[in-house]
């Protein structure tokens, strides 16, 4: 049997309209997933958002703070549920809390220090825990150290539960330079309060220069910072970037000044949330921030330069902020950790 011209050419012109139906119902198909998906991104902003603006306004859990101290660590429980550990010590860069996890049990900050995780990521070792520090003092990098010297040293600590039950930890740092100067005296205060869904974290500082000025140099490097559980990043896990200007995802949430960003994300049919808020009275609020899709979550005040060049802004001044000898900047954030049912 042969198959004349005319018959070839009539199954190719079927072929081809066949063809172009199915990629025409592929291409709206698309369309609607990813308006739908949208949708719901707009949808968790906006609960998001309701969260964080009623903070102030959310009743305290019934279950108290408490600190269980050994050497130079704290474990912070809220109720039975431990949610953190405060480390210093001699021998390490800066103070940290690290293991912070919610009421449930869900590590989000990653376990690089405590413990080796099968699969873990492992670059970047400076990013430990939750931290508070900067690249560029003077001429010390205090950011990226794994080492001493230069060094955030510890020299006192407090503790105390109030009668609301909520904990606090009050400590002196020096800020120590490589030639064993303390440029910067830090007072710090971490107070720790109970919510129904999960807690906040206080975060009180306040920087004094101790030996002459002290420039904080423009540098995307700092300033306080949480290195994220690999399963709460953007790049191969479940997380995603929320900010107050109503941006989505590290690409447009990076280098802008916001009030607050979360970074949410799913674990076992919940969603778990870490936000961090830049308070009205830190320095150069609202400050700009690193969000960085392998898991580095930061706000940094004085980063300008670098922020908003790599955004392609033209004519950015350097800010290259300084301290006078016995001035001091005063920085605040609250840090809210919670878990909620999928929306």
């Amino acid at each position: 049997m042969t198959v004349n011209k005319g018959d070839k050419k009539g199954f190719f012109k079927r072929f081809s309209f066949d063809l172009l139906i199915i990629i025409a119902a592929v291409m709206t198909l698309a369309i609607i997933l990813h308006v739908n998906s949208e949708k719901k991104y707009d949808k968790l902003f906006l609960d998001i958002q309701n969260r964080i603006e009623m903070l102030p306004k959310r009743n305290i859990s019934k279950k108290p703070v408490r600190f269980q101290e050994s050497g130079s660590e704290i474990e912070v429980y809220i109720g039975d549920s431990l949610v953190g550990r405060y480390l210093w010590g001699d021998d390490l860069p800066k103070p940290i809390l690290y293991d912070v996890m919610t009421l449930s049990g869900s590590r989000v900050t990653r376990g690089l220090l405590s413990e080796k995780i099968k699969g873990e990521t492992t670059e970047h070792p400076h990013h430990t825990g939750m931290f508070f520090t900067y690249g560029r003092v003077n001429g010390e990098n205090f950011w990226a150290n794994t080492t001493t010297p230069p060094q955030i040293k510890q020299v006192s600590l407090q503790t105390n539960i109030d009668v609301q039950g909520e904990g606090h930890i009050s400590v002196v740092l020096h800020w120590i330079s490589t030639e064993g100067k303390v440029l910067l005296v830090e007072k710090r205060e971490m107070s720790f309060f109970p919510l129904e869904d999960g807690f906040v974290i206080d975060l009180s500082i306040d920087l004094s220069s101790q030996s002459g000025k002290v420039v904080f140099y423009d540098t995307k490097e700092g300033m306080f910072a949480i290195r994220m559980a690999d399963w709460l990043a953007e790049n191969g896990g479940t997380g995603r970037y929320f900010s107050s200007n109503g941006d989505q995802t590290e690409k447009h949430v990076w280098g802008k000044r916001a009030e607050w960003v979360c970074l949410e994300g799913k674990r076992e049919n919940k969603r778990v949330g870490v936000a961090i808020i830049n308070q009205a009275d830190s320095v150069n609020y609202p400050a700009y921030w690193h969000t960085r899709a392998y898991g580095l979550f930061a706000v940094n005040p004085f980063g300008q330069f670098d922020y908003e060049t790599t955004r392609g802004i033209s004519g950015v001044k350097q800010l290259n902020y300084t301290l006078e000898s016995d001035q001091s900047a005063h920085f605040g954030f609250r840090v809210y950790v919670y878990e909620a049912t999928r929306l």
